[in-house]
């Protein structure tokens, strides 16, 4: 068995340091290493999982994440980061300060997550778990009416899923992706049937 990935631990080492120093975008995505994609797509999507009724919400955190997505899919070790966006940062003494008054939860995540049956996260199973990953994020960003929760769950226990190489968390990324699957189908067949009709209301009142 792998062992944690230790995020509280990592965030101390990001963070240790002058509190006037500056911790970039960029740094502490390199800090991450191999989960610094599946972290950046989770801080992303964090939005999404609770209703909030904002417009295109969906559409403009599902791009970014598309734009990640594509890098991690070529194959770059890190994100990398439009120059404006990634040399932006936080003084370690607020990134400190933050730290300390979330470590309960962070401990509290830590003791959730963690690794265990990993034979949903290696292998063939992994390989499958990405392209439902990156498919859930796709329907995301879809401009599709109510039709962003199912999918930003997936994508919240997947990336919990490859930063822990938690098997339980993928095994609820799955169940929340058929149900994606099918709630998708039936929200496209209804906007097939109301566009069918409202087609048909208008030809009658256009040529009696």
């Amino acid at each position: 068995m792998k062992d944690n990935f230790g995020l509280l631990d990592t965030l101390d080492r990001l963070f240790a340091g002058d509190r006037r120093s500056v911790l970039s975008l960029d740094e502490f995505l390199a800090g991450l290493e191999g989960r610094s994609y599946a972290f950046a797509i989770l801080a992303v999507n964090i939005a999404n999982v609770i209703p909030t009724g904002i417009p295109w919400l969906s559409t403009i955190t599902g791009v970014p994440m598309l734009y990640l997505l594509a890098q991690y899919f070529a194959g770059r070790p890190v994100p990398s980061l439009p120059r404006a966006i990634g040399k932006r940062g936080l003084p370690r003494g607020k990134l400190q300060d933050f730290l300390q008054r979330a470590r309960r939860f962070i401990r509290w995540l830590e003791n959730t997550v963690h690794a265990r049956s990993e034979g949903w996260v290696t292998g063939l199973p992994r390989r499958l778990l990405l392209f439902a990953w990156a498919a859930n994020v796709v329907i995301l960003a879809l401009p599709i009416p109510f039709d962003n929760l199912f999918p930003a769950w997936a994508i919240l226990f997947f990336c919990f899923a490859l930063i822990e190489d938690d098997g339980v968390m993928a095994i609820l990324g799955w169940i929340m992706t058929v149900i994606t699957a099918f709630w998708t189908v039936f929200l496209l067949m209804v906007g097939h049937a109301a566009i069918t009709a409202a087609i048909s209301t208008l030809r009658g009142i256009i040529f009696g």
